[in-house]
């Protein structure tokens, strides 16, 4: 019995030992690496890019050495960057942001808020430093927004080197353009880029449409969402044909599309009395209002509940939310 106990001593002392030597090499390796980063930080300037801190750090050398550990210390980093962020302190906050995906681009969870933090929290800080949106102009303001907004999009499109197939990285520019630079050209751009992956959202395509719309081009965004709504499946809710029915409805508005070539178009037929109809869809206005030509020759009628065009669903998955 006492040789079966010190067996067991033995066994879950050495556990115990190899944890504290792994976590003091931890903390070894995370201390050596970061004391050249601050020494640079307080020797040169605040801004202190990815490109210093691999310079600083000797990113081949730093990754050598910590080896397996890369994903337990690229953790360790990023609560050390949500701490710093935690403080407003700008300067660390980048720098470990920057270390922590050198040390592991893997994750695109590092890329998107550390491209947040600088697009969103860090002019924020600035502006507060500077006595606040009110005493501060508003073309600085600008200024300020626009210099942490190409912060955000130089940080997310290092992404695009480990995550070339991941709409999440043309997604984020496309929302740092419209949210911090209200640039809808650009942020149109890139949500086409989104539309055009695999798995993208559904609602990047009603995004794009409307960045289309509020760019001044109103007629692509109508035929856009014309084209769009076929593929829709309608037993997701995620697509949302009825919302994208409704946009539809509102282009076609604004564009003063008469009714009898308004979406769906449905085709004329011939009823026993040898006179055209026009099938008009439900939430379409009846033609009977047309005036002028041969148009008033027309018998017009509305046929309740037509059966909607034939739809061919794609495989298209995405996550809703939309503006």
């Amino acid at each position: 019995m006492i040789k079966d106990k010190d067996s067991w001593l033995w066994r879950k002392g050495r556990v115990g030992v190899i944890a504290v030597l792994t976590l003091f090499l931890v903390g070894l390796l995370t201390s050596t690496f970061e004391r050249p980063i601050w020494k640079e930080v307080k020797a040169t300037q605040p801004e202190l890019n990815l490109r210093e801190v691999e310079g600083a750090l000797g990113q081949g050398l730093v990754i050598g050495l910590i080896g397996g550990f890369r994903t337990i210390i690229a953790d360790f980093l990023f609560i050390r960057a949500n701490g710093f962020w935690e403080k407003r302190d700008r300067p660390k906050t980048e720098a470990m942001l920057n270390l922590v995906t050198a040390i592991d681009p893997r994750p695109m969870f590092f890329w998107l808020n550390g491209a947040r933090m600088m697009a969103y929290d860090m002019p924020a800080w600035e502006m507060r430093d500077l006595g606040g949106y009110d005493e501060v102009p508003k073309s600085v303001e600008n200024k300020i927004k626009a210099e942490y907004a190409q912060l955000g999009l130089d940080y997310i499109a290092k992404a695009e080197a480990f995550h070339p197939n991941d709409f999440r990285v043309p997604l984020e520019k496309a929302q740092i353009y419209l949210n911090r630079l209200n640039d809808t050209e650009a942020a149109a751009t890139y949500y086409k880029e989104v539309t055009e992956m695999e798995d993208a959202p559904y609602y990047a395509n009603r995004i794009y449409a409307e960045m289309l719309k509020r760019s001044g081009r109103p007629e692509e965004a109508y035929r856009y969402l014309v084209e769009l709504y076929p593929t829709l499946p309608t037993d997701d809710f995620r697509a949302s044909q009825d919302v994208v029915l409704e946009r539809i409805r509102e282009l076609e508005e604004q564009l003063n599309v008469p009714s009898f070539k308004r979406f769906p178009v449905q085709p004329k037929y011939e009823d026993v009395t040898g006179k055209f109809q026009i099938a008009t869809p439900r939430g379409m206005m009846p033609l009977d209002s047309v005036s002028g030509g041969a148009a008033d020759e027309i018998e017009f009628k509305v046929v309740p509940d037509m059966p909607p065009p034939s739809s061919h669903d794609h495989d298209h998955h995405g996550h809703d939310h939309d503006h």
